[in-house]
């Protein structure tokens, strides 16, 4: 399963971002689809999953309340909507499938490899 991440950029804090993970040839669809950071120096912090079951969603705290993952099927895209931008969003950003298959943590380590990123840079 290759994913790709795209839409990020540089932002003022407070402001927002809209990430988008996209796959070719199969159907995100079908698979539980979280979303997972890294900045320079520091471990992988994950941050989100959606679940394609019933479309429950869960966050970490550190995000919870400004960001939101949700999947468009007709597009083939999951998303995450950051609002409220702070500087410590700072890093590169990733999608990818849950290592169990299914949303059943948030750490860093309970994701995939990822594909490629996608670099937010939060500074005024």
């Amino acid at each position: 399963v290759q994913l790709q991440a795209s839409g990020g950029g540089l932002v003022q804090p407070g402001g927002s971002l809209r990430l988008s993970c996209t796959a070719s040839g199969f159907s995100l669809a079908y698979y539980d689809i979280g979303w997972f950071r890294q900045a320079p120096g520091k471990e992988r912090e994950g941050l989100s999953c959606i679940s394609t079951s019933d479309g429950s969603t869960y966050y970490v705290d550190s995000v919870k309340g400004r960001f939101t993952i949700y999947r468009d099927n007709a597009k083939n895209t999951v998303y995450l909507q950051m609002n409220n931008l702070k500087p410590e969003d700072t890093a590169v950003y990733y999608c990818a499938t849950p290592r169990r298959t299914y949303c059943s943590g948030l750490r860093g380590e309970d994701f995939g490899s990822g594909g490629q990123g996608t670099q937010v840079t939060v500074s005024s």
